[in-house]
């Protein structure tokens, strides 16, 4: 059930207490939250709740908002709740009408928060947010372009990135290891409903000294690695028998955390007595987490992290500075397949296609440049064939490609702050889709806190007689 509220956007006036405090209305909270368009988020937010009975659900500004400030100032979920009952601009964001010093909401409902706004719904909302806002303050000075002799206006930058989840790095011997106490955890719980004196013999103070004497090894050889292997792969097959033996009898596992995690351990199993009988080290959807089985290794050849274990993606940044998620994936896809799909977003929001479109090198296949052809787009990158003999055009074209290199440097620049500011640098939910509905308001948060500030109104509010002292005032700010 969902009760709604009232979608008129407050006054400073309204939100007041007695306490003396003054807020200042140039802080980048109470900016942000003036421009929000909060009635179009509820009007989407009300489709959650089709019934008109049971108890009445929170409030649409005070559910995103609270995620938005998760993400924005890298709290947990306890730490939100303490830091929105101690901060009056937390609490101006939320919604509510004056300062209290208790949290309208518990750290309990957060997760179910998340599981609620999944990917499209927060790329609905992020929508919603560019629709309204105005272009970025490195782009508000940018002279109007004309458009081109086809119609086509506008630049489009696509990039992609992996944000990686929160996981040990895998190893086969650790992961082996970890699925092993999985299960030895999954047979006490078996073990307790069973009036059975005795529990299975598994061996696992053996086991674990022989983990961790390789864990701490300096050195780790091929002939002992591989027999360890050895050794934990007939210990997961042991555990599962036991497991298997216990539910035959007609018991169950209460958990289902246990019961996830049971089907990773079969499906990690198989991969690895594969891989083992068949001495390889690749196989297809290779488990990297057991917790977190839809991970998967993303090779991204960087210097730093060539390998990176989490969501791949997708964003375009438009010529006033907006993000979008594009596409979102667990697999390792072939960036090039979304710039059709991309430019054809473009040409449904804007009702044209853009004039330039700045990809990398992996974008710049020959369909994608017969697609852009065809249409009149320019793509970034040196043209097929030689180069012009006329000096004059020659350097033109060169100009032009350095003008797109140093353009296309805004979705850099954007993964950089997206991954330091936003929560992007590193995913700490742990079901697939929490985890791309983080990503997505990464990119939502992102945006707020780059394109919201050019909402920016100078405010100076007095209190009107009768009210409480808690004003919001101008104040001097040399950051601003």
């Amino acid at each position: 059930m969902y009760k709604a509220e009232k979608s008129v956007q407050m006054t400073f006036e309204d939100f007041n207490q007695s306490c003396g405090m003054k807020l200042n209305v140039r802080d980048e909270w109470i900016v942000v939250a003036n421009s929000i368009d909060w009635a179009a988020v509820e009007a989407k937010y009300m489709e959650f709740f089709p019934s008109k009975r049971g108890r009445p659900a929170l409030g649409a500004r005070m559910a995103l908002g609270a995620l938005i400030i998760q993400h924005k100032a890298k709290l947990s979920d306890r730490n939100l709740v303490k830091e929105v009952a101690r901060n009056p601009y937390y609490q101006y964001f939320l919604g509510l009408e004056s300062f209290q010093t208790k949290c309208p909401f518990g750290h309990g409902v957060l997760p179910e928060l998340r599981k609620r706004f999944g990917m499209d719904f927060i790329s609905e909302i992020n929508e919603v947010v560019v629709a309204n806002a105005k272009p970025t303050p490195e782009h508000a000075d940018d002279r109007e372009e004309k458009p081109s002799a086809n119609g086509n206006l506008g630049t489009m930058i696509l990039d992609a990135t992996c944000s990686p989840s929160n996981i040990r790095f895998p190893q086969d011997f650790s992961l082996l290891n970890e699925a092993r106490e999985k299960l030895d955890g999954m047979i006490d719980k078996l073990h307790a409903m069973v009036e059975e004196p005795r529990r299975p013999r598994t061996y696992r103070k053996v086991l674990r000294k022989a983990y961790l004497s390789m864990a701490k090894a300096k050195k780790r050889p091929a002939k002992k690695m591989r027999s360890l292997v050895r050794v934990m792969l007939c210990a997961v097959k042991r555990n599962m028998a036991f497991v298997d033996a216990y539910l035959a009898k007609g018991l169950f596992l209460a958990d289902k955390r246990d019961v996830r995690n049971l089907d990773a351990i079969r499906k990690l199993y198989a991969q690895q007595k594969e891989m083992f009988d068949e001495k390889k080290h690749r196989v297809a959807d290779r488990i990297v987490s057991i917790t977190q089985p839809f991970v998967r290794l993303i090779v991204r050849g960087k210097a730093k992290t060539p390998v990176e274990f989490g969501a791949k993606y997708d964003v375009s940044v438009d010529e006033n500075g907006h993000a979008r998620l594009e596409k979102a994936s667990f697999d390792a896809y072939n960036e090039c397949t979304v710039l059709k799909d991309v430019v054809e977003r473009y040409k449904e929001r804007t009702g044209h296609y853009p004039r330039r479109v700045l990809v990398d090198q992996v974008y710049r296949t020959r369909e994608n440049r017969a697609y852009c052809e065809e249409r009149g787009i320019e793509m970034s990158g040196r043209k097929s064939g030689r180069p012009p003999e006329d000096g004059k055009k020659r350097r033109k074209a060169e100009c032009a490609e350095r003008r797109n290199d140093v353009d296309r440097i805004e979705v850099e620049r954007f993964f950089s702050r997206d991954k330091r500011c936003f929560g992007a640098g590193l995913v700490m939910t742990k079901l697939s889709y929490t985890t791309l509905g983080s990503i997505a308001l990464a990119v939502l948060v992102a945006n707020l806190f780059n394109a919201g500030l050019s909402f920016f109104v100078f405010y100076i509010v007095d209190a009107p007689e009768g009210c409480a002292s808690f004003d919001l005032v101008e104040v001097e700010d040399d950051a601003a």
